[in-house]
């Protein structure tokens, strides 16, 4: 839709990356632009051009008033007094996702979801690369949705968060997906419904929404429901899981779309990541061939249950960033192993409860291999357990005892602080010991 910005009072709340891409846009359209950021010294401050004015560290109530259009940080919650008073004269408030989406002539793949949504968005984004596709990435991931504007793309993917969508009224996505909903930002919401309907925004006006069929919080209703609804899940779903002579395969309703050891993704959840990323990409018209290309070529994203090393039949996962008890509970449940798991736990457990892990954990395919801080604590939820001082002491000790079929797992339930400066420095260690192999 053709909006006019010309002349109009625009108040900017927040810097950064985000902020700086809405006040580019917006000097583009001859807006009289104003900016508040709550910090003192915000992000991004060197960047803002001379001739706008900055207030920092509150949020100035003159200016909110004054303004025409509000473009609200995602960060701050559209029930904060100050954005409420100036609702109430009239001021419009909106994001920069609705900005985006005003101006977009091309369509756009949306996506999100609790858990695996930056997986999914970055995984479409390859399906269309492969297809030959002119396609751009951004939102809640990369780029700022504004700044992809000005490139001539021909599709856009973008993965927007809760916060995101509470302000965005005009997305009209050519595919859209909640991948799954649970507990999470409960200092924001209300509620887990609240935090939901926030979600299932992303299916309004929608042509086409993929939905969990294991999950039936990502079921759109009402005004949140699109044209056309597809599904995903392991059994009973337009896109699911066939299990036939001990091997799994990714199926479009009877057609496959790839066996499941030919994806460079692996684990039962990022089966149902690919899954929802098909049903979108063939919604938009990507073909099969690109698909399959996408799908062995992609490793998944640094540190997420991602593929480091493989050889003589032995799969070497990096988790590291499954630094809490649910990441490491959702990369075990459903994992596909022909042979032994070797499950590598430990670090700095922030005083987590681990007894969840212990039945998963309990199996006569697992041996656990602890170390660090709470290795000991962790070791006494398996009688398949081995302490150790430190990782490359367990996977010295595990790399002998390797055969075919075999997957070693850094998925550590555990902050790595304890021994690394980072869990990405946790799993660059764990893939140059697996490379050894």
């Amino acid at each position: 839709m053709a909006i006019s910005y010309q002349n109009k009072i625009v108040t900017i709340i927040g810097l950064g990356k985000t902020g700086l891409s809405c006040i580019d846009y917006l000097q583009s359209q001859q807006a009289n632009i104003r900016v508040i950021d709550t910090r003192e010294k915000p992000a991004g401050v060197d960047k803002l051009p001379k001739n706008i004015s900055l207030h920092t560290g509150s949020l100035n109530q003159q200016w909110l008033n004054e303004s025409d259009i509000i473009i609200i940080s995602p960060g701050l919650s559209i029930k904060t007094a100050e954005i409420q008073t100036a609702l109430s004269k009239g001021v419009e408030v909106m994001g920069d996702i609705e900005l985006f989406c005003r101006a977009a002539t091309k369509p756009i793949v949306a996506i999100t979801g609790s858990n695996g949504k930056s997986t999914v968005t970055t995984l479409v984004y390859e399906m269309a690369k492969a297809a030959g596709i002119k396609v751009a990435m951004g939102g809640n991931i990369g780029i700022p949705a504004l700044s992809l504007l000005e490139g001539g793309y021909d599709l856009y993917v973008l993965e927007l968060s809760s916060f995101q969508l509470e302000t965005t009224q005009s997305l009209k996505a050519a595919a859209a997906t909640v991948l799954n909903v649970t507990e999470d930002h409960m200092d924001r919401y209300e509620n887990l419904e609240e935090y939901r309907q926030a979600k299932l925004r992303i299916y309004r006006n929608a042509a086409v929404a993929v939905v969990n069929n294991e999950d039936p919080l990502t079921f759109g209703e009402g005004k949140n429901r699109a044209k056309q609804i597809l599904s995903f899940a392991e059994h009973n779903a337009d896109y699911w899981l066939k299990t036939e002579n001990g091997k799994q395969y990714l199926m479009a309703k009877d057609e496959v779309i790839l066996p499941c050891e030919e994806a460079g993704l692996v684990g039962r959840h990022n089966y149902m990541n690919i899954l929802a990323a098909v049903a979108l990409a063939q919604s938009v018209g990507i073909n099969l061939a690109a698909i399959r290309t996408a799908l062995r070529q992609f490793k998944g994203l640094d540190h997420r249950f991602q593929l480091v090393h493989q050889a003589n039949g032995v799969r070497w996962i990096n988790d590291s960033k499954a630094t809490n008890v649910g990441s490491t509970v959702a990369a075990l449940t459903g994992l596909f192993v022909e042979g032994k798991l070797h499950l590598l736990l430990g670090g700095d457990g922030k005083g987590a409860d681990f007894s969840e892990l212990a039945t998963l954990i309990n199996q006569p395919n697992i041996i656990c291999y602890c170390f660090g801080r709470d290795g000991a604590l962790l070791a006494k939820l398996s009688s398949q357990s081995r302490l150790f001082d430190t990782m490359e002491q367990a996977v010295e000790c595990l790399r002998p005892t390797l055969k075919d079929g075999d997957i070693v797992l850094l998925s550590p339930a555990c902050a790595s602080l304890d021994q690394f400066a980072s869990f990405e420095k946790r799993g660059e260690e764990f893939t140059r010991l697996a490379k050894l192999s």
